[in-house]
């Protein structure tokens, strides 16, 4: 079931309060980094709408899911690319959906796998309920009131849509 968000205006007012707080905090230099798939659809957005020119960063936090030895991996798994030095860099981190923030969690262990960033802000385009670690997003798009048994699934990337599962009772 496709939900009825304005997904692209949802960006624009991310851009809009990303590029106020970079420069309350004189960030000149901020580098985005998407969580696969859905971060990176929208962190290339961002990066078009901030006119931002570092190259994108892409992150595929498969092996550090602390679930990982449950549910293992796709075989297509394809690597993570951070085409940018970390080490006292202002790292963006951009996810579509932040739940239990358990996938926050991984990609910031990998992020310091990588080196040593200044600071790292998140952003997500939605937020919802059902926090199992103390993670909370910098910056979000808007909030998500589902229903148990409810997930949310960002599909894209042209067009980009929100989906609402219901699981079986």
């Amino acid at each position: 079931m496709k939900e009825g968000f304005d997904l692209e205006a949802l960006i624009d007012s991310l851009a809009v309060s990303l590029r106020r707080q970079l420069d309350s905090e004189e960030i000149s230099r901020p580098a985005l980094v998407g969580i696969r798939t859905g971060g990176v659809w929208i962190a290339d957005r961002l990066k078009t709408l901030l006119r931002l020119t570092e190259p994108l960063g892409e992150l595929n936090i498969a092996f550090y899911r602390d679930d990982f030895s449950r549910i293992g991996i796709h075989p297509t798994v394809e690597p993570s690319s951070l085409p940018f030095d970390v080490d006292n860099r202002d790292l963006i981190l951009v996810d579509d959906i932040l739940y239990t923030g358990r996938t926050v969690r991984a990609a910031m262990n990998e992020i310091f796998d990588y080196g040593r960033p200044r600071s790292i802000r998140l952003v997500v385009l939605f937020e919802r309920g059902g926090r199992e670690l103390p993670i909370q997003a910098d910056i979000v798009g808007a909030h998500l009131k589902l229903k148990p048994r409810e997930h949310a699934k960002l599909t894209g990337p042209e067009p980009l849509a929100l989906e609402i599962h219901r699981g079986r009772n």
